[in-house]
């Protein structure tokens, strides 16, 4: 986005079109005289100057904010882990786009995030963003989620939440064993 700040005397007269005048005003100066002479003659008591104020509390940290694709509505999250590419590679997106066509989903249904520029984020951070019910992971294992080890392409289950992980979409197209296992979990999932 370009700089928006403008000290550009042709540019500034197209914002401010209105004449200003500048009107020596000596009631308001008298004003403000009174009042800085009534806060000078106002003193604090002794005891309140020894007083001391308990430290603030330091603010949390802010909340993650994450880059995604789709609009989250049925509380779906899709991981993928792909440093070369937004999503995957043309064969991998090809085999989302046929699992998620496959469990009756549009775009609207999920979000989907390349974990790859969030490996620093955990489960619970995820969660606190996305709200989600179900968790599918490409690529990413429940280790890097801080979770506890669960068998690729099987549900599991963290509190509410389904979990299915598996691996990368890429290498998930060649696999055809791996293929069947998570087509079978995926159509016990409920969402």
């Amino acid at each position: 986005m370009a700089e928006q700040l403008t000290t550009s005397a042709e540019a500034l007269r197209l914002f401010f079109t209105d004449d200003i005048y500048l009107v020596k005003n000596e009631e308001a100066t008298a004003f403000s005289t009174a009042a800085k002479q009534e806060s000078e003659r106002m003193t604090v008591p002794e005891s309140a100057q020894k007083s001391v104020l308990p430290a603030p509390e330091p603010l949390a940290a802010p909340a993650a904010v994450f880059k995604y694709l789709g609009k989250n509505q049925k509380n779906i999250l899709i991981l993928v882990n792909d440093g070369e590419h937004d999503v995957s590679s043309e064969s991998g997106r090809e085999l989302l786009r046929n699992l998620v066509k496959a469990m009756q989903l549009t775009a609207n249904d999920f979000a989907l995030l390349n974990y790859f520029d969030y490996q620093q984020s955990k489960f619970e951070d995820l969660i606190k963003f996305f709200s989600s019910r179900l968790v599918l992971g490409f690529g990413v294992s429940p280790v890097q989620l801080g979770l506890n080890e669960q068998p690729q392409h099987a549900i599991g289950r963290h509190g509410d939440i389904q979990l299915v992980f598996s691996g990368r979409l890429d290498l998930l197209t060649a696999d055809q064993e791996g293929k069947k296992k998570l087509w079978g979990s995926l159509k016990q999932l409920t969402f």
